[in-house]
């Protein structure tokens, strides 16, 4: 099956290198990706980053590698995917497609626009050189096959100095309508020395189609630069989603990634923060809520290349049915990186007897003044308050529910937009299957 899917996407990349311009500033960095992605094909279970995560049930043959159609859709479909109660930027996507009529963008000071955009611009040209596919990891088949397909997704640039009053929003909205098919969005995000941005990412879907979406970001996070990123991965549990993103910090500069998954039949994130420079601090926050037999697969990689730098990361999931969660946390502290403050915590409840977790902190240290801690459990809700929950007179699921929420609460508390963490709390409540006023 991988040797077929990956024959027939090698196949169509000339078809869309006619179609996407083949004399595009990009077209050298193209064509060398899926060159490297035929000689590397896709992971399998042997693979030690792979080997809790079967990707072979996503890689279906039969998918399909474009979507020629643009499928209009109506307000009552649409409005639920936005965060109500706030104004935003917002770059929309259906079926992988731009979508002009419910996207708010602008070029007033700032882009907040489509990659395709800026790809085929003579102006844009240096731009690319100096970030397009700087972070992405060269020997990541995703990744790889994301770089040869490249034309659609956002497109960020904060000049300096620029605080942005309201946040954006990229929204991928799956319809349904075309079968199995193959989704490959791009987003590119610069925030320039000492401005300030919020993005919200989401991915949804309207129909079951056994869709699977492959995307990368790479972010640049400049000098004294802020960046609070979240992610809203609510896919429905026949698609998949794979997920890259790499972030680059210069000096004094603080970004975070909040990353909150609750659908997707397999969904694997890849979330790399790379420092270059003093004084910088990177966060990296995670709740996942399976059940049935859905997975979600956290991969993070924080490398600290310079002294007096910060990272913090906590992730929590809840893992009920057949579900299966794992966690691969790993940190690097160079030679020269002395005086790092590095913390990890991957915390789990699993509900049930046949949800798993596997779970692994990795640090890497090389530096000698550092102080590194991590730690992780596995465990069940606690009985005792269960049980005093009920004498109180709350029914044993809602009591359930309330010990999870509590569970997950510290992270949901990182939320800075308030309205974002309202639909987190009802997304979460939908998920526990009751009704308890998290909205509130």
């Amino acid at each position: 099956i991988n040797m077929s899917l990956k024959d027939k996407l090698v196949s169509s990349f000339l078809a869309f290198e006619l179609d996407a311009d083949i004399n595009s500033s990009i077209h050298e960095i193209r064509s060398k990706s899926i060159k490297d992605f035929e000689k590397i094909g896709f992971p399998d279970r042997k693979h030690e980053d792979w080997k809790y995560t079967p990707i072979k049930k996503v890689l279906n043959e039969d998918l399909k590698i474009f979507s020629k159609r643009r499928h209009l859709l109506d307000f009552d479909k649409v409005k639920d995917f936005f965060i109500s109660g706030i104004e935003s930027y917002k770059i929309v996507f259906i079926d992988g497609m731009y979508d002009p009529f419910w996207s708010e963008t602008t070029h007033d000071g700032v882009d907040i626009c489509i990659l395709s955009a800026i790809l085929n611009k003579e102006k844009y040209s240096k731009l690319l050189d100096k970030y397009f596919n700087k972070l992405t990891n060269k020997s990541d088949s995703f990744s790889l096959l994301n770089t040869s397909f490249s034309k659609e997704g956002a497109y960020v640039h904060v000049p300096k100095n620029i605080e942005l009053a309201k946040p954006i929003e990229i929204v991928h909205i799956n319809t349904g309508s075309d079968n199995s098919l193959m989704l490959q969005p791009r987003n590119l995000i610069i925030v320039e020395k000492s401005s300030k941005v919020e993005i919200i990412e989401s991915h949804y879907s309207i129909e079951k189609n056994g869709a699977l979406t492959n995307s990368l970001t790479e972010i640049f996070v400049e000098e004294n630069a802020f960046l609070d990123y979240y992610k809203v991965q609510n896919d429905n549990t026949s698609n998949s989603l794979i997920d890259n993103t790499c972030i680059h910090q210069e000096k004094n500069s603080e970004a975070s990634c909040h990353t909150f998954s609750f659908g997707n039949n397999i969904t694997r994130n890849n979330l790399s923060f790379y420092q270059n420079g003093k004084g910088i601090n990177s966060i990296l926050n995670g709740v996942t809520i399976l059940n049935e037999k859905q997975l979600t697969d956290h991969h993070t990689l924080v490398h600290h290349a310079n002294p007096s730098c910060t990272s913090h990361q906590d992730y929590k999931g809840i893992f009920i049915g057949d579900s299966v969660g794992v966690f691969n946390g790993q940190v690097i502290v160079d030679k020269i990186a002395q005086q790092i403050n590095a913390f990890q915590q991957n915390n789990n409840i699993i509900i049930g007897d046949k949800a798993a977790v596997n779970t692994k902190p990795q640090l890497e240290i090389f530096a000698d003044d550092v102080k590194c801690s991590h730690g992780c459990t596995i465990g069940q809700l606690d009985k005792s308050a269960l049980f005093y929950l009920q004498t109180r007179g709350i029914p044993k699921k809602e009591a359930k529910a309330l010990l999870t929420y509590a569970f997950a609460n510290n992270v949901l508390e990182s939320v800075k937009i308030k309205p974002l963490k309202t639909k987190i709390k009802k997304i979460i409540a939908g998920k526990l299957g009751v009704n308890l006023g998290f909205e509130l």
